[in-house]
C-alpha cells in the first residue's frame, strides 16, 4: 500500500475508532496496514481483529509476480507463511495489546465468530484475496457484521481493468448498488464507504 493510500487509512480508521468497537482488517499480510489500524485502534482504546491464512495469496506463490522467497514456510518450501513476519512487525511497533490475530480463511473466520450479526465493527477492511470468489466471500461474510454508520475501506479498486484487477472494484459497485453504503472518501484505489442502512 502506498504511504498516501495507507496515511487515508488511517484517518479512516481514526473515524470509524470513535463508534468504540474494534476494527477488522481482511488480509493482513505482514502487517503494515496492520500497524495503522492498531495505531487508530490505540488511540480510540480498542483493537484490531487481524484474519488471513497466512498462506500468501495467488500473485505472492511461488513462480507468480508478487513471490518472496523470504516468506516461505521453514518446515514446508512449496508453501508460505506471513505469520511469523506479521507477529515480528507488530511486537517491534508495540501494538501487541491492540491487535487480535486470528488464522483461518475469511469466511470460516466470520461463521466462528458468530455469522452475520450487525455492529460489531466500526470498520471493515476487505484487503484479502482479489479473486471474485474471495473478494465478494470476504464483503458477503463481513459487511453485514458492520455497524450502522461504520466505514467499509476496498483496498485495490480500479474502474480502469488495465490498472489493476476487478473483483474489488466489482466489490465496491456492489456496496454502492445495494444502498446501504454512502461513499465517504476515496484515494487513488482506497475506497471508503459509510454504512447508512440494512439490505448488504
Amino acid at each position: 500500500m502506498p504511504a498516501h493510500e495507507g496515511r487515508a487509512l488511517y484517518a479512516a480508521a481514526a473515524r470509524a475508532a470513535r463508534l468504540g468497537l474494534p476494527l477488522l482488517e481482511i488480509g493482513s499480510y505482514c502487517g503494515r496496514s496492520t500497524l495503522l489500524l492498531a495505531a487508530a485502534a490505540r488511540r480510540a482504546g480498542t483493537v484490531v481483529v487481524t484474519v488471513d491464512h497466512h498462506r500468501g495469496s495467488e500473485e505472492q506463490q511461488p513462480g507468480q509476480e508478487y513471490h518472496d522467497p523470504r516468506l516461505l514456510d521453514a518446515t514446508d518450501p512449496r508453501r508460505m507463511d506471513t505469520l511469523p513476519v506479521l507477529r515480528r512487525t507488530v511486537a517491534a511497533a508495540g501494538l501487541e495489546e491492540h491487535v487480535v490475530a486470528v488464522v483461518g480463511a475469511s469466511p470460516r473466520v466470520a461463521a466462528a465468530l458468530g455469522g452475520g450479526g450487525g455492529g460489531r465493527f466500526g470498520l471493515v477492511f476487505v484487503d484479502g484475496g482479489h479473486t471474485d470468489t474471495h473478494a465478494t466471500a470476504d464483503y458477503e461474510s463481513w459487511a453485514p457484521q458492520l455497524a450502522e454508520g461504520g466505514l467499509l475501506a476496498i483496498h485495490d479498486v480500479f474502474p480502469d481493468p488495465a490498472a489493476g484487477g476487478q473483483a474489488p472494484y466489482r466489490v465496491w459497485r456492489r456496496a454502492l448498488a445495494s444502498g446501504a453504503f454512502t461513499e465517504d472518501a476515496a484515494c487513488d484505489s482506497l475506497r471508503v464507504l459509510r454504512r447508512i442502512g440494512q439490505g448488504i
